[in-house]
């Protein structure tokens, strides 16, 4: 019987798309274990307020903020995250005073490094976008310079979650913000606009969402844990694309973090649309992505899309929580990872987060 588990093993590894269903990972004739063709969640056990992740040239970049500072890990293998050294890469000057930095995402545009995050003077109210570069090209080597802030609109609403890309030739910007300061509600919308350069808008900024499904509006934690007023939240963009790239797709974290119904929703529009006219855009009516209390897996947002090294599969990075407890806690949070398919239209198929102690084979090509 144990050795026909084993058999078992093998084959689920080596023949899945999806994961390795046997805990053991994977068995060779000789009833040795092999771990390294698999991969078990979560990736980091503390995940941290939010992340973004890069693969370029070979080489996956993991960015996040620490302590008031980025940090970054450049890896062959995403999934030995645990096991690489990170480096600070702003700011490395300890007598220069930045509040409240977070939320950085890494890019490679135009031949130069950014980082795009959010800070402020220590008003949480008056928190702006902020952008890096650096021309050296090992993003680990040179040094990220301070572009500025981004202006966003003209009364400096606050501005957070840059996540810019190139659509035909176009540079934008997709960012979450407030419509107008908070004063009995708060609500995040979502924004895009045309970019001059990459710390420069060229256009008006564009609202493609805002809170309206129930879903999307949840501010009140299981344990009653609450802001003082209510928060809807649509935040975290992040552009991806259709199988065969027919569609530009904008995934979004909604409702607050600190609820198990913190979800990911959708906005799809055409390739050959107009990025900028929000009627293009269409929300999905229900999340794409939500919590899996048979997999004791809660809240799940802040999802990013990379591709395993030879392109011929992708995989989603996202953050999630594996229990009720500790809601208000970001270090509550853990880092885990999964591949996904796509259906009959192209769309991707996320599933539903995974659980603690899953075991999935690795990125094709590793």
């Amino acid at each position: 019987m144990i050795r026909l588990i084993h058999i078992v093993g093998i084959l689920a590894c080596l023949f899945s798309n999806f994961s390795c269903q046997y805990k053991a990972t994977t068995f060779h004739a000789s009833g040795t274990i092999d771990s390294a063709s698999c991969y078990t969640n979560p990736l980091l056990s503390i995940g941290g307020p939010a992340f973004g992740a890069l693969f370029h040239n070979g080489m996956y970049y993991y960015i996040r903020g620490v302590d008031d500072k980025i940090c970054l890990w450049a890896l062959k293998d995403i999934t030995e995250i645990t096991h690489e050294p990170t480096k600070t890469i702003w700011p490395v000057n300890d007598s220069q005073s930045y509040s409240h930095i977070w939320d950085p995402q890494i890019h490679y545009i135009n031949g130069k490094w950014y980082v795009y995050f959010s800070m402020d003077d220590g008003d949480s109210d008056n928190r702006q976008l902020h952008v890096l570069e650096n021309a050296s090209p090992d993003p680990l080597e040179g040094e990220f310079v301070l572009k500025g802030k981004i202006s966003t609109d003209p009364h400096n609403n606050l501005a957070i979650y840059g996540h810019p890309f190139v659509h035909k030739g176009k540079l934008y910007l997709l960012w979450s913000g407030w419509k107008n300061k908070r004063i009995f509600e708060e609500m995040q919308c979502l924004y895009i606009a045309e970019m001059s350069d990459p710390w420069t808008l060229a256009s008006e900024r564009v609202l493609i969402s805002e809170p309206k499904y129930e879903w999307e509006c949840q501010w009140v934690g299981t344990d009653g844990n609450k802001a003082a007023y209510p928060v809807y939240v649509n935040e975290m963009p992040f552009l991806f694309h259709s199988r065969d790239k027919d569609k530009l797709l904008v995934y979004y974290s909604a409702s607050a973090n600190w609820t198990p119904y913190h979800c990911i929703g959708l906005l799809v529009t055409s390739a050959d649309s107009d990025p900028l006219s929000p009627a293009s855009w269409t929300k999905l009516s229900e999340p794409v992505f939500r919590q899996s209390p048979e997999n004791n897996a809660y809240a799940p947002g802040n999802i990013c899309f990379v591709p395993s090294p030879d392109y011929k599969e992708w995989y989603m990075l996202y953050l999630v929580r594996n229990s009720l407890h500790d809601m208000l806690m970001v270090d509550s949070r853990s880092l885990r990872m999964q591949p996904i398919g796509w259906d009959e239209e192209g769309l991707p198929l996320l599933g539903k987060p995974a659980k603690e102690g899953e075991v999935f084979r690795k990125p094709s090509g590793l």
